[in-house]
């Protein structure tokens, strides 16, 4: 026999724990209350010396591994998978739950049974004895690494040759295709079904970009497959909210290769909106339950809140304020340096709402609550000198910390040395000394015209049309600007969506983004803008497009104070995970928040969940619940630090979107050998024959051996029990308490 240990500790946390327990045994009997004898006191010491040992001794979960002679009764459980892919009919004109259940009576019980104790079991969400003459392949998730937890534990003080599982490799479960007990028995795949699909059209997957702003239009992009069908016309339909609202029929390149489509929605402003996409499904498909898929999109939220700041009155200033001012997902707040008074003091003009505009006095706010309040903040021809050191780093720990979003524009910003040694210089994503000297293209000879990247052709802020070709289209008509600041190369990480020609035919970066800690940061260098508004028909909307997209784009990632995101629970009975985020209105962590968690669910009962704190450092607190129905689920937030509320957070979480079981339903040879790999196991279909001597094989050497638990037997509770009763009994007896 030899001990092994199911959870030992680094070396170092071992030499730190009998330390401290030395110590501390040590330090108990120092200078005890009565006088006790050199032996006494070391025997008193040895015995809480030994007790807290122990209990260093049973956090390990030590165990006695024997090795077991007698082959004969080792165990060989055979898993067969009850999922409801394994319903399919394409198992050489069966079910694949059929054909499973032909191949472990027929061939692998009376391959096994003269060799091993044979145990046939079935997994789906658990593991349960399978039962050939009643099964039902009705599972709603194929979990395989909680049953090879499940066999462990099952067989916990067991010989246990080899693991073989039948199935067809779809692993729906917390840990798709990779065990949880690398060191455990090895596993024997047998596949069943076809590694092909015959006939079968799919909606393979639904994403759209999160609508930050109101009346924001979504790219909802979507990827058909159709197999077996040749060339014929697929018809996919979307429906908003079960209205039929969009129909675009494709035509698949090759048979099997994704079909991406781009649907353009609105989602609703205060509800979240429920999207379903559907192909109609034909007589000869191998399932029509992979026909649709549902998605989510939440609602915009509140407007998102600017901060306009202009070092001087210019053209572009009115022309900004009217389009973000009849924008509805924007809230606006703008100060203008208008000059000088008689005490050479700074007078501004400074326009938004009441309660703010105190904050605004001195044309930008002093204290961080009031700055992180805004979600963006745009610097028009402000000059270094405007700001103040201390404001200059509060703007860059708005964006890093905060999350905000960051434009600056304007000659005055980057006049002179600009924004070079400030807290500023790197958030921009553009440099301020290495001047570009690339030469423009006879294409692009214009001056100070727009010249778009690929990047731009395809980024939110310049789109101007539904495809990249007609927004290029548009930006060749819009006139060119007055100049243009000269700056240099964009930072790494950063993106240049357009450029534009210099008087010297140089090549300069117009429009530059690049994300900057927790928020996002933008550069226009271009001069005089609102020509695109004057110089263009009346109808025209470029400038007021490209301005709102841009603040929309750079305010779209700044979160609130308290915040709230959901991870799982994508089927009904599979758990899922509340994450909480709160902060005060400095966006400090809040360790001590008192959070309550509402949960609605598709019938309208409300369930109220506590959150636990899971890091102080950043606030963060989680907490689970498991949804029991498909449908979906409102979860709210509600922070509090005493008295004073916080905040308040929502979101909302889709249950049964998709069958995940009947996604891409071939069989799955890769998740096979993945699973049998990771443990030293093989795929065995094509060798079943081979498989006893595989078995024999695998537990040879070393010999099986059968675990026995020392860490919770009634031996080391004894222990627990008898060794501070003992030390209790001789206090009492040498006269201490």
């Amino acid at each position: 026999m030899t001990m092994a240990f199911d959870a030992l500790m680094p070396w170092w946390a071992l030499a730190i724990l009998t330390a401290g327990a030395a110590w501390i045994a040590v330090r108990a009997y120092t200078n005890p209350v009565v006088s006790l004898t050199p032996r006494q006191r070391a025997l008193l010491i040895g015995l809480r010396a030994a007790l807290l040992l122990l209990l260093v001794l049973m956090l390990q979960r030590p165990v006695w591994l024997e090795l077991s002679t007698a082959r004969r009764n080792a165990v060989v459980p055979i898993l067969v998978d009850v999922s409801r892919s394994m319903r399919l009919v394409d198992a050489d004109g069966k079910r694949r739950i059929d054909h499973a259940a032909e191949l472990v009576a027929r061939e692998l019980v009376p391959l096994l049974s003269g060799a091993f104790d044979v145990d046939v079991l079935s997994f789906g969400e658990t593991l349960a004895p399978f039962e050939p003459s009643a099964v039902h392949a009705d599972a709603r998730r194929s979990d395989a690494s909680g049953a090879l937890d499940g066999v462990r534990e099952r067989y916990r003080g067991q010989a246990v040759a080899g693991i073989v599982i039948v199935s067809d490799g779809g692993d729906t479960g917390g840990d798709p295709g990779v065990p949880r007990d690398p060191d455990g028995p090895p596993v024997f795949a047998v596949g069943v079904g076809s590694a092909t699909i015959g006939r079968d059209r799919e909606v393979l997957t639904v994403t759209a970009g999160a609508p930050a702003l109101l009346d924001a239009i979504v790219d909802l992009s979507v990827s058909v497959v159709s197999h077996g069908f040749g060339n014929a016309p697929l018809e996919v339909r979307l429906f908003e909210d079960g209205r039929l609202v969009q129909i675009e029929h494709v035509t698949p390149a090759e048979s099997g290769a994704p079909i991406p489509i781009v649907f353009r929605v609105s989602p609703k402003r205060d509800l979240a909106t429920l999207y379903t996409v559907d192909i109609p499904a034909d007589h000869a498909e191998l399932t029509p339950d992979n026909n649709s898929r549902r998605f989510l999109v939440p609602p915009a939220g509140r407007p998102r809140r600017i901060l306009l700041v202009e070092g001087a009155p210019g053209h572009d200033h009115a022309f900004l304020k009217r389009a973000w001012g009849r924008d509805a997902g924007i809230e606006l707040d703008s100060v203008v340096r208008k000059g000088e008074n008689d005490r050479g003091q700074d007078t501004f003009y400074i326009q938004g709402d009441s309660d703010r505009l105190l904050a605004l006095a001195s044309g930008f706010p002093q204290h961080r609550q009031a700055l992180f309040f805004y979600d963006t903040v745009v610097l028009g021809n402000v000059s270094p000198e405007f700001l103040s050191p201390e404001q200059l780093e509060m703007t860059a720990a708005f964006v890093a910390g905060r999350g905000g979003g960051l434009l600056v524009l304007g000659a005055q910003a980057f006049a002179g040395r600009g924004l070079v040694n400030t807290s500023l210089e790197p958030v921009l994503p553009l440099s301020s000394s290495g001047r570009s000297a690339e030469i423009a293209s006879a294409e692009a000879s214009q001056p100070y015209a727009v010249v778009l990247t690929a990047d731009g052709a395809h980024h939110p802020i310049m789109r101007l049309g539904a495809t990249s070709d007609t927004t290029r289209a548009r930006w060749r008509l819009a006139p060119a600007l007055a100049g243009v600041a000269v700056l240099g190369d964009p930072r790494p990480g950063a993106s240049v969506l357009a450029w534009t020609v210099g008087a010297a035919r140089g090549l300069h970066p117009l429009v530059a983004v690049q994300r900057f800690g927790r928020g996002r940061v933008m550069v226009f260098t271009g001069e005089a803008s609102w020509r695109w508004k004057m110089l263009m028909p009346s109808d025209d909307d470029t400038y007021d497009t490209f301005w709102r997209q841009a603040v929309r784009w750079l305010a779209q990632a700044a979160p609130d104070p308290v915040t709230v995101s959901v991870e799982g629970g994508a089927v009904a009975d599979e758990g899922a995970r509340i994450e909480v985020t709160s902060r005060d209105a400095t966006y400090e962590p809040v360790p001590d928040a008192s959070l309550t968690v509402r949960i609605t669910d598709p019938t309208g009962t409300v369930e109220e969940v506590r959150p636990a704190l899971i890091d102080a450092a950043s606030g963060r607190y989680a907490a689970r619940f498991t949804p029991g129905q498909s449908g979906v689920y409102h979860v709210e937030v509600r922070a509090d630090q005493g008295a004073a509320r916080l905040g308040g957070a929502e979101t909302w979480l889709l249950v049964g979107g998709a069958d995940r079981e009947l996604t891409d339903p071939r069989r799955n040879d890769e998740a096979l050998a993945r699973l049998a790999g990771t443990t030293g196991g093989l795929v065995a279909q094509d060798a079943l024959a081979e498989l006893p001597d595989r078995l024999r094989a695998s537990s040879a050497d070393p010999a099986l051996s059968v675990r026995h638990d020392l860490w919770h037997n009634v031996w080391m509770f004894a222990l627990l029990v008898l060794l501070p009763s003992t030390e209790w009994v001789l206090r009492r007896q040498w006269g201490m308490r």
